[in-house]
């Protein structure tokens, strides 16, 4: 036992030891090009445009880097596919392309301040004591339990701090929702938190939906604060701060609205050409939307000091005022699994009860800093940090932790393997759950199976490390799961997720999708990212690429460290009704141990005979994409065509110590003499580039390790791709 203000001042030297990381070494990073100076005035203001869209909020300190120069700047605006910043430093007229680099370290000196407070407050420490130290015995009156949600109620209002415990699809927003109801209904002030606002939007929408059903939603009861607000809650009237100011001020909102269109459509025109006239102009336009968003901000205020339940981000909490300087009744959050411990002491010094609910079987929160104090409090959660873990290991439940058992949302096939393996059978299935994911089940790819292994072993030696980030990519895994993708869609699928431990795979197809599927993604809920992005949401179809496969020597850490139980985990969890894992089994069977989790996985799959073999390619690939086409890789009637209208350029890929076969030689010497030819040995696999826009991946077909029949090649149109292919050999 240690006193609660050791624990504070060990949580605010990892918090310190995390900003000195960050402020040294960065981590998040975003592509920006086509930069312009706009104004020399107190600084240099720059605009410009971003490769994707990006939100960084305004005031926020960035490092800016372009060639061999590294500059600090602020954040004035950051919005949709452009930013404007203020560097005190001269970068030039005109800036091609550069990287800004933003870590939320000034929302970590925030969060030290308020543990500053919380050492002059016995309450607070109090509170925090609670919640690092659970008591061994519960007080309230288990004789009065109706049923579950009623018992983390009673719980939330007898005990300081309740731990819910809710693997996927048990419900943990539909108890969390009805527990603040019985609150609120009984005059209560609750407070809704989580690292996200994913989170907190779903959670608010529960509340008020059921509030609405029941005829017993008040307008300005229930307010959703914060800027980054998803479309969930829009279907609901007088629940955000902007529906509210729009109701009672809408001249003010008005005028919000008309400033913000005129910002993008100056900022659409500079894209296309700048003049003085519209940098002046679109500058002017920022010093007035902020001086409006002063006037906002005391309206806000109002609205706050009003409602009884509140939902925002732990982030927001630690920097907003009007919410850390007032005490609730009841704190309750959301994915506390994901926040760090210091967070989650925070937030409890703001109610006088509180629940701490979330899944230590799911990722862990992500500090970046390898400090002894940093891996103790910010890259483990508060279940692990108050012993609550402990108790379960034991094989007993602690008395302050309830157990959400049943789970609603993935299909029996797939759930079986989690509810075994990572649960340790404490969670089952309910009785709905098979029925209600049949339909799913029954779509392509693979009619009437829930879970898949789609092996890609045998196929070739495709994994790489990517030269610009060290992160792992595989090009024959990314197109079957492209393809697995493009034969869901066709099914009828329309929420489909594809996830993969590695940055530069979920980039890679974020940047396939947008080229070959961009009609497609407008219309259905398709989403490429790593796994650690879709901890909290769920799709229909889930496709895990595991990445990892030979020429590498090793699996990744990824896949084999301390955190890759969770990390599959969460993989398999997001799934719905059809979950489709693309791996190497040869290369998992060879290079990870049988007590490591993707190991298990695997061998759970082929125990199940849930295996699709390389050589049944050819029978579940029934819709060939315009663009995307499998074929044997002896039939190349289209290639050799390919190449014989190429106009520019033909850069040939062989396996180092490869021969290329004498039918190759003859079809280069037809190609044209004006066109550009090049021979390489630089990556462990075959390819083609034609014009910088047609990679034929898997041919020529020459003797390689790792490589037996079915022979197959594939032809994808994309200059993205091709040109990415052609960077990773570049010099």
């Amino acid at each position: 036992m240690i006193s609660t203000l050791q624990y504070i001042k060990e949580w605010q030297q990892s918090l310190q030891a995390e900003i000195q990381y960050l402020k040294k070494y960065g981590s998040t990073k975003y592509h920006v090009i086509n930069g312009h100076l706009l104004l020399n005035d107190n600084g240099f203001t720059y605009y410009f445009e971003t490769t994707s869209s990006i939100r960084i909020p305004v005031g926020s300190l960035v490092k800016v880097e372009w060639g061999s120069m590294k500059q600090e700047a602020r954040i004035k605006s950051s919005e949709g596919k452009s930013l404007i910043l203020t560097a005190q430093t001269f970068m030039g007229d005109l800036i091609s392309e550069a990287v800004v680099f933003h870590d939320p370290w000034e929302l970590l000196e925030e969060l030290i301040e308020r543990l500053d407070e919380c050492k002059k407050s016995k309450r607070k420490r109090k509170r925090i004591k609670y919640l690092m130290e659970p008591p061994l015995e519960t007080s309230h009156p288990i004789e009065k339990v109706k049923n579950g949600v009623h018992e983390v109620f009673l719980r939330s209002k007898y005990n300081p701090v309740t731990f819910l415990w809710g693997p996927p699809g048990t419900g943990k927003t539909y108890n969390l929702a009805r527990v603040a109801i019985q609150h609120y209904l009984k005059g209560k002030r609750i407070l809704l938190l989580s690292h996200s606002n994913q989170a907190i939007d779903v959670l608010i929408a529960e509340i008020a939906g059921s509030l609405r059903k029941k005829r017993k939603l008040r307008e300005g009861d229930i307010l959703r604060y914060g800027s980054q607000i998803g479309d969930v809650l829009s279907v609901f009237e007088g629940i955000t701060t902007t529906q509210l100011i729009q109701q009672n001020d809408p001249m003010l909102a008005e005028e919000k609205r008309e400033l913000i269109e005129e910002r993008q459509k100056l900022k659409s025109d500079l894209a296309k050409s700048f003049s003085k006239r519209d940098t002046d102009y679109l500058l002017e336009i920022e010093t007035k939307l902020a001086r409006l968003l002063e006037r906002i901000r005391s309206k806000e205020v109002k609205l706050l000091k009003d409602a009884f339940i509140v939902g925002t981000t732990l982030a927001k909490a630690a920097s907003d005022e009007t919410i850390y300087q007032k005490d609730y009744d009841v704190v309750m959050l959301d994915e506390a699994s994901m926040a760090y411990v210091p967070q989650v002491g925070f937030a409890t010094t703001l109610g006088k009860r509180t629940i701490v609910c979330g899944d230590f079987k799911q990722l862990p929160p992500i500090a970046a800093s390898n400090h002894p104090l940093v891996n103790k409090w910010l890259k483990q959660d508060v279940f692990h940090g108050s012993g609550i873990t402990e108790s379960v290991t034991s094989g007993k439940l602690h008395p302050q932790l309830y157990l959400l058992n049943e789970q609603r949302r993935m299909h029996p096939d797939i759930s079986a393997f989690t509810n075994q393996s990572i649960y340790g059978s404490l969670v089952s299935d309910h009785l709905s759950v098979k029925t209600s994911r049949q339909t799913i089940v029954e779509r392509s790819p693979f009619p009437n199976r829930g879970s898949v292994l789609v092996d890609s072993s045998f196929m070739g030696e495709y994994c790489i490390v990517e030269k610009s980030s060290s992160s792992r990519i595989n090009l024959w895994q990314l197109l079957l799961s492209f393809q697995l993708i493009h034969e869901a869609y066709i099914g009828g699928s329309r929420s489909i997720g594809y996830a993969t431990p590695y940055r530069a795979q979920a980039e890679l197809m974020q940047v396939l999708l947008q080229d070959l599927y961009i009609k497609e993604l407008e219309t259905s809920d398709i989403i490429a990212a790593t796994v650690h992005k879709f901890q909290g949401s769920e799709r229909d179809v889930m496709l895990f690429d595991s990445v990892d496969s030979f020429p590498q020597h090793r699996a990744s850490m990824l896949l084999t460290g301390k955190e890759s139980e969770r990390l599959i985990n969460v993989a398999v969890t997001r799934t719905k009704g059809k979950f489709i894992h693309v791996t190497d089994t040869n290369f998992v069977r060879k290079n990870i141990y049988r007590g490591k989790t993707m190991r298990a996985l695997v061998e759970y799959q082929l125990s199940k005979q849930q295996q699709v073999l390389p050589s049944q390619i050819g029978t579940w690939v029934r819709n060939q994409h315009s663009r995307l086409k499998w074929q044997h890789a002896l039939k190349l009637d289209q290639l050799y065509h390919d190449l014989k209208v190429a106009k520019v350029s033909v850069h040939l890929s062989l396996p180092k110590g490869s021969d290329l076969p004498e039918e190759w030689q003859e079809k280069l010497k037809e190609v044209s003499k004006k066109v550009r030819k090049e021979i390489y040995e630089l990556l462990p696999f075959p390819f083609v580039i034609i014009d910088q826009r047609y990679l034929w991946l898997g041919v020529p077909l020459v003797k390689m390790k790792n490589l037996h029949p079915p022979y197959v090649a594939v032809r994808l149109d994309s200059e993205q791709i091709a040109q990415y292919v052609l960077k990773q050999i570049s010099e």
